[in-house]
């Protein structure tokens, strides 16, 4: 399920809206991952992957951006990835709607806590068992859900390192696997025209052997 939602400004992380489950309601004490999101929501930047998954134990944060502002959320791990990321689209679509030109405005925290309405609402159509079972039905545009960045939240929060450097590193393992698999196409194709041509050869003087044996 859904334990803690949170919509932030990428620019300076400022918290704009959010919701999370009563801690009697969860049966855990989530003030340690509030503080782990609000740190995450400070290390993004223009250059981050626009998706993401953190792995944190039992749970794991799931966020995307758009428009300058970061949509995530916490969930247990089993939760399927497809359902939280359908869901993060929903709550983008229509907060953008609602508020996405006073975004680059505002300075106070949580400015659009009223948002946490339409969140609540939200969250409880995507936790229903109906929707769950449902879930190839659902409505989104989520192609890419299985290539979508994985990392560790520690290890990101206590490394200091910004989410763009990972994607960079992601990048540049892609490039280095793509050049790989180029340069081993090259050599089978190397490997196949240098069998082909020694197979010719041999073909030839055996001809002619032949043709000088018998005259």
């Amino acid at each position: 399920m859904v334990l803690l939602t949170m919509i932030a400004r990428v620019a300076d992380g400022l918290p704009l809206a959010a919701s999370m489950q009563d801690d009697e309601q969860s049966g855990r004490d989530l003030q340690h991952y509030q503080s782990q999101a609000k740190q995450l929501c400070r290390k993004l930047n223009a250059q981050s992957p626009n998706r993401c998954t953190l792995e944190a134990g039992v749970m794991s944060f799931h966020y995307i951006i758009e428009h300058g502002v970061c949509y995530l959320a916490l969930c247990e791990a089993v939760f399927p990835k497809k359902l939280v990321f359908a869901y993060l689209e929903e709550l983008q679509n229509e907060f953008n709607e609602l508020h996405g030109k006073k975004v680059p405005i505002v300075s106070r925290p949580y400015s659009f806590i009223e948002f946490d309405m339409y969140i609540q609402k939200t969250k409880k159509h995507y936790v229903d068992s109906r929707t769950r079972r449902n879930l190839g039905s659902i409505n989104t545009e989520l192609q890419g859900v299985q290539r979508i960045m994985v990392a560790n939240i520690e290890e990101v929060l206590q490394r200091g390192e910004a989410l763009s450097a990972l994607d960079s590193k992601a990048s540049n393992l892609s490039s280095l696997s793509k050049k790989y698999r180029s340069d081993a196409k090259y050599l089978n194709i190397r490997s196949t025209y240098a069998k082909i041509a020694a197979g010719a050869v041999f073909f030839i003087t055996l001809i002619v052997y032949v043709r000088f044996w018998w005259i």
